[in-house]
C-alpha cells in the first residue's frame, strides 16, 4: 500500500499450454475482512472460465498487515489493489468486483474513489449510507454491529494473533446475551479492551447518532457525484439488513450516472441468494438464483470481454428492474412446516414503479386501519414504555443474527427461537405495542416500493423512539388454526432526530410532534381476506439500541426512565401509514 503496509492477496490464474502468464485477461477482485480464503469456490471458478481471480484480506484482518478501520480504509487501499494488478503480466487492465455485505462495501468504496482500471461492481446486499438507515437508522443504533464487532474482533484482528487474548475475546463472544444487559458499553470495561481498534470504533459509532462526517464513507446518497460512471448491478432483499438502501441507491445512481444500473430484489434475506425458504416462510422455488456464480459471470463476460449474451435480453438482465412479488402462495403449510407465502418475479423499468398509487391507510380509534380520515375532533392512544422491557424482535431485516436474533419472515408470536420472548405469546399480547389493522380485505391488494409512517405524537419524555411494522395478517385456516402474522418491513425514529438526521433536538415533554417513520421497501400481494397491520411502539430489542428516555448523549446514559408515548389518530392529527399500491390489471 502508500503507505508501506502489506495486505495478504491470493491469487488464482487459468492455465495456458503449462504456464498461468500465457495471456492478459480481465480480472475479477474480491476485497474481504472474512479471510481470503473463504473465497477459493470463487478463484477456482472465474479461473476456470477464463478470468484471473483476486481475493484480498482489507487492511488489519487475518493475513494482512496494519490497522483494521470500519471501510474507512478500504477505497485507498483498493486504489492502490487496483494499481498493482494494472502492472502484473497477466492483466489486462480491466477489474470487476464481487462480495457480499462488508465485502459489498468494499465495492462501493472502490467506486466513489473512481478507481480507473474498476470497470462493473455486482454489490450484493452493500455496507451503504451508514448514517441514513441500516446502521444509524434514523438516529437509532442497528445492534447487529455491536453482534459484529464482539465476534470478529476476536477472530482474524491483530488481538487475535495471541491465542490466550483470542481465547478471551471468544468467551466474550461466546456471552454476547448476557453483555446485552449490560449495555451501554464503556471504554476499557469489557475484554474488548483487548481489541482497541474494535472497541474504539463500536463506542464512536454507537455514540454518533447524527448522518454526518463520521459516516461518510459510501454515503453515496448524499455524494453520488463521487460514484464512477460505470455499469452497476444492485442485488438486495426485502428481508435483507441493507434493502433500503440498495433500492435508495439504485433510484440516485440512476440518476447520476450515464452507465446502466440494474437492481434485483427477491425475498431473501442477508446474502441468501441461493435459498428460497427464509425463517418459518417459503416463497417458492423460483424465489431462488439456483446458480450464484453463473449469473455473475454472465454480467462479467459482458462488461469485461464484450460477450453479445443475456444483459438487456432476458432474466434476470432482460430489464433494468427484477423484482420478487411475495404473496401469492396457498397459505399451506409445506411438508418441511413452513407457510407456503409463495410468489413470482416480475420485470419493471424503474424503482419506484411508475403505476405506484401512494395511498394513505389511517390509525382509527378502538385500532382500526381504513382509507378514510379519522373525523373525530379528539382521539389518541397511550402507552407505557419501560426500556428495560423492551418489545423483542421477532425476525426482519437483520444481517446476521449469530445466536441473538432471527432473520426473515417470522410468525410475531413468541418461542424458543428467541432468547427474549420465549413463551408462545403474540407480541401483539403486549400493553406496550399498539396494533391498527383493517378489516379482511375484499380483494387481492398488492403494495410494492417504498414506505413510511406518518405521526403525530408526543412522550412524557424528553427523548423517546417510535417505531412501526407492517404485518400480512393470515385469518385463521386448518394448517395455521391461530393464523400467521407474517412481518413484512419495520423501522423506527429517534426523537431527538425528528427533524434532521444531522442535528439532535430534544422535545419538551407533553407536547405534540410530527414523526416520520421510513420501514424498509416490499412487494407482497394481502390476499382477500387477509388484514393489513401496522403496529406501533416504542422499542424492537436487539434489532435496535433501546433508548434509556433520559435524553443524555447516545449510549453513554446510566439512567433509565419509564415514558408514556401518546400516539394521536384525530382530525387534526391523521396519524397513517402511505402504502405503494400497485393498481390491479
Amino acid at each position: 500500500m502508500r503507505d508501506g503496509t502489506k495486505l495478504a492477496t491470493d491469487i488464482y490464474y487459468p492455465v495456458y499450454d503449462g504456464s498461468p502468464l500465457g495471456v492478459k485477461l480481465p480480472v475479477i477482485l474480491t476485497r474481504t475482512p472474512y479471510n481470503k480464503s473463504g473465497a477459493k469456490t470463487h478463484g477456482q471458478y472465474f479461473a476456470k472460465h477464463g478470468y484471473v481471480f483476486v481475493a484480498q484480506d482489507t487492511r488489519g484482518r487475518y493475513g494482512s498487515g496494519g490497522v483494521w478501520h470500519w471501510l474507512t480504509d478500504d477505497g485507498p487501499d483498493g486504489a492502490d489493489c487496483a494499481a498493482w494488478i494494472a502492472k502484473q503480466s497477466w492483466a489486462n487492465g480491466k477489474i470487476g468486483m464481487v462480495g457480499t455485505s462488508y465485502v459489498g462495501g468494499t465495492q462501493h468504496a472502490m467506486a466513489m474513489e473512481k478507481v480507473p482500471q474498476l470497470v462493473t461492481v455486482i454489490p450484493v446486499d452493500a455496507v451503504s449510507n451508514m448514517g441514513r438507515q441500516s446502521m444509524r437508522n434514523a438516529g437509532a443504533f442497528e445492534m447487529r454491529f455491536w453482534n459484529w464487532i464482539m465476534l470478529n474482533a476476536g477472530r482474524g484482528s491483530r488481538a487475535s494473533q495471541d491465542p490466550a487474548t483470542a481465547a478471551v475475546l471468544k468467551e466474550m463472544a461466546d456471552h454476547r446475551l448476557d453483555y446485552l444487559r449490560e449495555l451501554p458499553l464503556r471504554r476499557g470495561t469489557t475484554p474488548l479492551k483487548l481489541a482497541p481498534e474494535f472497541e474504539d470504533w463500536l463506542i464512536e459509532a454507537m455514540r454518533h447518532g447524527a448522518n454526518d462526517s463520521f459516516w461518510e464513507q459510501n454515503n453515496i446518497l448524499d455524494h453520488p457525484e463521487r460514484y464512477k460512471d460505470m455499469p452497476v448491478y444492485l442485488v438486495g432483499g426485502w428481508y435483507d439488513s441493507w434493502g433500503g438502501n440498495t433500492t435508495a441507491n439504485f433510484t440516485t445512481l440512476t440518476r447520476a450516472l450515464k452507465s446502466p444500473v440494474y437492481l434485483i430484489m427477491g425475498p431473501w434475506i442477508h446474502g441468501q441468494q441461493a435459498k428460497s425458504a427464509h425463517g418459518q416462510v417459503d416463497f417458492g422455488k423460483d424465489a431462488a438464483i439456483a446458480d450464484e456464480l453463473a449469473w455473475r459471470r454472465e454480467w462479467f463476460d459482458h462488461w469485461l470481454k464484450g460477450a453479445d449474451n443475456s444483459i438487456g435480453k432476458a432474466a434476470p438482465f432482460a430489464t433494468k428492474v427484477r423484482v420478487f412479488v411475495m404473496g401469492t402462495g396457498d397459505g399451506r403449510k409445506t411438508k418441511e412446516g413452513r407457510l407456503n407465502h409463495g410468489g413470482s418475479w416480475r420485470e419493471e423499468n424503474e424503482w419506484p414503479l411508475a403505476r405506484t398509487k401512494p395511498s394513505a391507510f389511517y390509525l382509527q380509534p378502538g385500532g382500526a386501519l381504513a382509507t378514510t380520515k379519522p373525523t373525530v375532533r379528539s382521539a389518541s392512544t397511550s402507552f407505557v414504555f419501560d426500556p428495560r422491557d423492551p418489545v423483542p424482535t421477532l425476525g426482519g431485516n437483520i444481517s446476521s443474527g449469530d445466536g441473538i436474533m432471527q432473520q426473515g419472515a417470522w410468525d410475531q408470536r413468541g418461542g424458543t427461537n428467541f432468547w427474549n420472548w420465549p413463551k408462545p405469546l403474540p407480541l401483539s399480547a403486549r400493553n406496550d405495542i399498539l396494533v391498527f389493522q383493517s378489516e379482511p380485505l375484499a380483494a387481492d391488494t398488492e403494495i410494492t416500493g417504498e414506505i413510511e409512517v406518518r405521526l403525530w405524537a408526543s412522550s412524557s419524555a424528553v427523548d423517546t423512539d417510535f417505531t412501526a411494522k407492517l404485518l400480512d395478517v393470515y385469518p385463521a385456516s386448518a394448517d395455521f388454526p391461530g393464523g400467521f402474522d407474517l412481518n413484512l418491513a419495520d423501522g423506527i425514529v429517534r426523537a431527538r432526530f425528528r427533524d434532521s438526521l444531522k442535528q439532535e433536538k430534544l422535545m419538551k415533554p407533553g407536547t405534540v410532534y410530527p414523526f416520520t417513520i421510513k420501514l424498509y421497501p416490499t412487494a407482497n400481494v394481502f390476499k382477500q381476506g387477509h388484514r393489513i397491520r401496522v403496529d406501533i411502539s416504542s422499542s424492537n430489542f436487539p434489532r435496535f439500541d433501546v433508548n434509556p428516555n433520559t435524553g443524555e448523549p447516545l449510549a453513554e446514559n446510566r439512567r433509565t426512565v419509564t415514558a408514556t408515548n401518546t400516539i394521536l389518530h384525530d382530525r387534526e392529527h391523521p396519524s397513517h401509514i402511505v402504502l405503494p399500491v400497485i393498481p390491479a390489471k
